[in-house]
């Protein structure tokens, strides 16, 4: 806790209600954060109040905070374009900084009879020749890889012409894209050819590429030569067809923008762009950091970060939500790029399914630097999304009950952590409290006494003292409706949710608040929903069958002579099944404590006669 709190807190109260810059200062008078204010009083002095409110990193920022500096300025927008300017003089450690390290790109094409054209971020001394440079890497090594399928280079590790003839060819000779020097099915003059052409086409593109051999297979075709003017054709088909691939997937009707989009998991969070130009889509970034709960704050961070490190401002700019100060940041970056510029959000249509991707792509490359698999991210995400969570849900408890014609009542809790079964965290419960059929009286009885675990101060089991981000239930707005007094008498704001199931007992809505929310239009959400409605009905109707078995022996045991319950469950304990208990003889019988030699003849004469 810093022990400077209230001093600074006194020093933020005398700010004046005017726009500006506030600088704060560690110890060592070193910069550590940088931000704007419309009122820098409202603003600064809300660091050093209750730092309950506050995410994970403000509070650590506001701990090393020793004193803060600030600059008057006429504007919000003048407060915008001097913080810009300060923070790419300082690079504070606490500001959202977007390190551009990836550079130039070059395409590089290695001299003999046998080149090879690679994709690479730096010029070697190695006699090679290079294309290049290319600012944007996305754009050019897709290019690559589209040249060398359509003149079937080898992008495999051999090296030629050492490995000749040697080995088999690999996929890419099956399917047609790559010419497989490997096992001698082309010349060397053949080969050095299609190479010139390839460096030809990454020269002048494909169009002038097409026309030319367009007129050299007329050629060919006027000369009789059929053969070579159908392999001029297959190679003219080869490129149209990967052109055309490519602009259906990443074609936009709005023909120049970026998509930003923000995805978060585990304290960390990725920021995905992609970009487009003549409705193409020619760039896509990505970068990783520290997650933080305001979303419209970072949004606006990492906007203007992104395009202080000198990238070109397209007309409009396309956010997954809400962005702080949208109206100064759009009238800054306008200025920037010379014309208007516009920030705005996607609900339908084809910029939907843009963002959608935009989302799915940040969710891939925040899985990989987790170590996660994407799809439960995605998934994760898309759930956040529908039922308008604040956070991911990357823990999330559901519960179930169970019992038959309301005898042996129990209930299973399942959790899902990062998308995926945490079964170390499974609980099970007999219900207590009352007999009788009661599914919302069980299922408020089952989490009350959760919750009361979790309360209490001694409780060690990491199943209770765990919070969830997210409770489902299976059930209907009867069961939330039924749950929800629990959780305000432990004081605990967790969004709580009924999962509604169709008439074949399929996962088919969510319900709260007396409304439904379809979720079968989002594949991988629905997906995540199902199979957490199918592993908690499993796991309670589990238990239940378990108990179910157990009361039934249980009362067969307790109509013999002198068994009464406590016996019971000592024979059930003991030898878990009927079976086992009808197979033991007298001795064996009598050797289970608490069991006498009288109780073991009754026993045994009991299945006899049985």
């Amino acid at each position: 806790m810093n022990d400077k709190l209230s001093e600074l807190r006194k020093k933020a109260m005398n700010l004046p209600l005017n726009p500006g810059v506030y600088i704060m200062k560690n110890k060592s008078r070193e910069i550590i954060y940088i931000g704007k204010a419309k009122v820098l009083k409202n603003r600064v002095s809300q660091y050093f109040g209750s730092q309950n409110n506050h995410s994970t990193k403000v509070r650590k920022m506001v701990d090393k905070v020793d004193d803060f500096d600030y600059i008057l300025t006429d504007s919000e927008f003048e407060a915008l374009v001097l913080e810009c300017s300060l923070i790419k003089q300082h690079m504070p450690k606490y500001n959202i900084l977007l390190k551009d390290d990836k550079g130039y790109s070059y395409v590089k094409i290695t001299k003999g009879p046998w080149g090879k054209i690679s994709a690479c971020f730096r010029k070697d001394d190695d006699n090679a020749v290079y294309l290049g440079p290319f600012t944007s890497g996305y754009s050019m090594r897709a290019t690559v890889e589209e040249t060398n399928k359509i003149y079937k280079l080898y992008t495999c590790n051999r090296k030629f012409p050492r490995d000749l003839g040697k080995g088999r060819p690999c996929l890419n000779y099956f399917i047609g894209q790559c010419c497989a020097p490997c096992r001698g099915k082309i010349t060397p003059e053949e080969y050095e050819e299609n190479l010139r052409d390839a460096v030809e086409f990454l020269k002048g593109g494909q169009g002038q590429q097409v026309k030319r051999l367009r007129e050299l297979m007329e050629e060919y075709s006027e000369n009789l030569e059929f053969e070579k003017a159908a392999k001029i054709r297959d190679r003219i088909n080869s490129m149209e067809k990967i052109y055309s691939d490519k602009q259906k997937v990443v074609s936009s009707l709005i023909k120049h923008q970026d998509v930003f989009a923000i995805v978060s998991a585990e304290e960390k969070a990725c920021l995905h762009i992609l970009r487009f130009n003549k409705g193409v889509l020619y760039d896509s970034e990505d970068f990783i950091f520290d997650a933080e709960d305001d979303l419209p704050s970072v949004r606006y961070e990492l906007i203007m970060n992104f395009y202080s490190l000198g990238r070109e401002v397209p007309p409009r700019i396309t956010v997954d939500g809400e962005v702080e100060s949208d109206e100064i940041l759009s009238q800054w970056l306008s200025e920037k790029a010379g014309r208007k510029v516009v920030i705005g959000t996607v609900q339908k249509g084809e910029q939907a399914s843009l963002m959608a991707m935009c989302r799915k792509n940040a969710a891939e490359k925040l899985a990989q630097y987790l170590g996660r698999k994407g799809k439960e991210t995605n998934a994760l995400d898309e759930l956040k999304t529908l039922l308008g969570l604040p956070k991911i849900p990357e823990y999330i408890e559901s519960y179930d009950i169970s019992h038959t014609a309301g005898s042996d009542n129990v209930a299973g809790m399942v959790v899902f952590r990062n998308g995926l079964p945490y079964k170390k965290a499974y609980k099970r419960f007999s219900i207590k409290g009352f007999s009788g059929q009661d599914d919302y009286g069980s299922m408020r009885e089952v989490l009350d006494r959760r919750f009361a675990r979790y309360a209490d101060e001694t409780e060690t089991d990491e199943g209770f003292k765990a919070l969830p981000d997210l409770i489902l239930l299976d059930g209907g707005e009867g069961q939330v409706n039924a749950v929800k007094p629990v959780l305000e008498k432990y004081g605990l704001d967790i969004p709580l949710f009924g999962m509604v199931k169709d008439g074949k007992h399929k996962t088919r809505a969510i319900t709260a608040n007396g409304s439904e929310i379809s979720i079968t239009s989002k594949r991988q959400a629905f997906t995540l929903v199902s199979n957490l409605q199918e592993e908690v009905h499993r796991y309670a109707i589990t238990y239940h069958k378990k108990k179910h078995t157990a009361s039934a022996l249980e009362t067969r045991l307790t109509g013999i002579e002198g068994i009464g319950k406590k016996k019971a469950d000592l024979l059930i304990k003991h030898f878990k099944t009927v079976k086992a208990i009808a197979s033991a003889d007298e001795e064996t019988l009598a050797q289970i404590k608490g069991i006498s030699r009288e109780n073991a003849r009754k026993i045994y004469e009991f299945f006899r006669e049985d």
